[in-house]
């Protein structure tokens, strides 16, 4: 039994940041969050379309989860998606880790079922992907998809689930201008050819992309990701400059460009969201047509920045 294809919007919403706790310095995103602030951004957010939230119980560990479901009360469950992730690195013991982490993620979001769930990094492809299978049967998930996973282990998850009727629907890598892994080892190719749908996450780079930081103006000092990106500023000028100025002739933010970007490479860009007017951001990026020698001209900026903005919880591709 399998169930109808996954669909999605040209951009899903990413909820990382919401797993912070708010105060300032604490967490990896270092942003100040409010209930009242949240619930404002899915309010626009599913009144234009954008209706796939994005989360992981890694975030930090099951408060996004909470956090999200939150704000989505009083919604129907068939206006939205939910797409959260089984982390093998911190599985429990039980006879059956996926099904426990599953069923806490269920608890913590109010719902009996989740739209797409991820194996969030490769650990043993062999020991985790046969588990979702009695999840699919049971319609607790709806679709499969891997993230971190290079096309080894795309193929072998993709194997051990179609011998039951299923298949990976869905790849999740981390995808910028920055960082073009994915591509460069034709896992994009690889989606395109077999229908599967690739979701791009740190598409602005944690931020670095968006135009707002610069050497002078740098990232929240104490965040994890000022750590990552501050010292790489400078080498990134050339390249926000020219998103920004792209952006200009259209009435659009240079995040709204490296958006659009991620969206003309045949992606879908999971885009975090924070503030109400991020939405309107991702409304313009989804309108904007770059032109070929656009997207050449920023990509050949990219490499010349020569950064390498790869997590740490990343293999090579």
């Amino acid at each position: 039994m399998t169930s109808e294809t996954l669909t999605a919007p040209a951009v899903a919403l990413g909820t990382w940041a919401w797993g912070d706790s708010g105060e300032v310095g604490d967490g990896y995103f270092g942003s100040q969050l409010t209930a009242s602030g949240l619930r404002k951004v899915v309010e626009k957010a599913q009144s234009n379309g954008f209706t796939l939230w994005d989360t992981a119980v890694v975030y930090g560990m099951g408060h996004s989860e909470t956090v999200l479901a939150q704000a989505l009360k009083g919604y129907a469950r068939g206006e939205y998606q939910l797409s959260t992730k089984f982390t093998p690195q911190v599985a429990g013991d039980g006879d059956d880790p996926v099904a426990d982490m599953l069923e806490q993620s269920l608890e913590r979001m109010g719902t009996d079922y989740v739209d797409l769930y991820w194996i969030h990094n490769p650990a043993d492809v062999a020991r985790w992907t046969p588990l979702l299978i009695p999840l699919l049967q049971s319609g607790r998930i709806r679709h499969v998809g891997v993230s971190n996973h290079n096309l080894k282990e795309i193929a072998l998850a993709d194997q051990i689930l179609g011998e039951a009727g299923f298949r990976v629907e869905a790849v999740q890598n981390h995808h910028s201008l920055l960082y073009r892994s994915s591509e460069r080892a034709g896992i994009l190719d690889h989606c395109r050819e077999h229908d599967v749908r690739f979701f791009s996450y740190m598409v602005l780079e944690q931020g670095a992309l968006t135009g707002r930081y610069s050497p002078a103006h740098p990232l929240p000092e104490g965040s994890g990701r000022a750590a990552v990106y501050n010292g790489i500023l400078p080498q990134l000028q050339a390249l926000t400059d020219r998103l920004g100025a792209i952006g200009e002739g259209r009435g659009a933010s240079a995040a709204d460009v490296a958006t659009a970007w991620a969206i003309a490479k045949g992606t879908t860009p999971i885009v975090g969201v924070t503030k109400a007017g991020h939405i309107d951001g991702l409304v313009r990026a989804h309108g904007i047509e770059l032109a070929d020698e656009e997207i050449a001209e920023l990509e050949a900026l990219a490499d010349a920045a020569d950064v390498d903005t790869r997590g740490s919880w990343e293999h090579d591709m």
